[in-house]
């Protein structure tokens, strides 16, 4: 059955590629994305890249995904709002809504019955990660490698698991994403659009909780493996709302978009998120069936890893925005 999920992987990839070229042929005009005074790119670009890793995933469909076809539906539900989205703005209360309750039928649909205090914090946690994976799509490559490493992570912990149509599923998104990178990768000719941002995100939680349901991995396994998105977005978001700042705006105060403003680039910077993540993944994916003492050490040594990145990043941030008589 490896030897399937390859071959799904690579046909995910290749459907994937085709649909970008076409994508770029035919549509490479439209759906733009302008740049503005918050943007870290200076030129339009198209931002209908995640139809191709819809697409792409729709190959593992013939290799057991049909299993889970309600996160999979989910998803190209609120893919089909956010391109709505793409194309003419809809109130950030009509996607919240669309968000959450994609989360709620999902979490329902997996674990019913559970506690209805668990199922709120796991609807809003699933709600939180999509929003998140949204606010991470602003730097060339980013989220589309940040795809790659996760669900590659994913679809490994399912393979060792014997979980093949999990694993199936997140191959097939981890090779499309990679078909979606060669084109985003600086300098980028299409980005992800809230098209492709926002399932990949949605994802990202609700076959998170598919592993947990069915033993794949414990809980904490999916906030690890996607733990450089999730901290940074959720810290720099902390920070603003502490400063009273409206959260909901478009801003450049993420980590990622820091480094790359302190002249590590687009390229630095994809870089080095992309070793954060290939760390976590692999941390995870040894750690997830471990005895619970060394889970949570397994755990804690990656998160205290991620928050020395951050503290790193904030001290250089702190002596640029000082000046020339910081390092004096």
């Amino acid at each position: 059955m490896p030897a399937m999920l390859g071959v799904a992987a690579i046909l995910s990839f290749i459907v994937a590629f085709a649909v970008l070229r076409i994508l770029l042929w035919r549509f490479g005009n439209s759906v733009l994305d302008e740049p503005n005074a918050r943007s870290l790119h200076e030129r339009p670009v198209p931002r209908t890249g995640g139809i191709a890793i819809l697409a792409g995933l729709a190959v593992s469909m013939a290799f057991g995904g049909l299993e889970i076809w309600v996160p999979l539906a989910a998803a190209l539900a609120l893919a089909a709002v956010s391109f709505l989205d793409d194309l003419h703005g809809m109130p950030t209360a009509a996607r919240l809504a669309a968000h959450l309750c994609a989360a709620g039928v999902v979490a329902w649909h997996l674990l019913s019955p559970v506690d209805p205090v668990l199922l709120v914090v796991l609807v809003l946690a699933v709600a939180w990660i999509t929003n998140l994976y949204n606010f991470m799509d602003g730097s060339d490559g980013l989220a589309g490698g940040m795809a790659v490493a996760g669900f590659g992570a994913y679809g490994l912990a399912a393979l060792l698991a014997g979980d093949e149509a999990l694993a199936a599923v997140c191959w097939s998104l981890s090779a499309a994403s990679a078909a979606f990178l060669l084109y985003n990768f600086h300098p980028a000719r299409i980005f992800l659009g809230d098209v492709g941002s926002i399932p990949l995100g949605f994802l990202a939680g609700a076959l998170g909780l598919a592993g947990w349901r069915d033993d794949v991995w414990p809980l904490w396994f999916p906030l690890l493996v996607f733990g450089p998105f999730i901290g940074d977005a959720t810290l720099t978001l902390l920070k603003r709302a502490l400063r009273r700042e409206r959260v909901w705006e478009a801003h450049r105060e993420h980590y990622y978009q820091r480094l790359v403003r302190m002249g590590f680039g687009h390229r630095g910077t994809a870089l080095i998120i992309y070793a954060a993540m290939l760390v976590c993944g692999a941390v995870a994916v040894a750690g997830r069936e471990q005895p619970p003492l060394a889970q949570a050490l397994y755990f804690g040594g990656a998160s205290l890893g991620l928050a020395g990145i951050a503290a790193w990043v904030d001290l250089r941030w702190r002596r640029r925005e000082r000046g020339p008589e910081a390092s004096a």
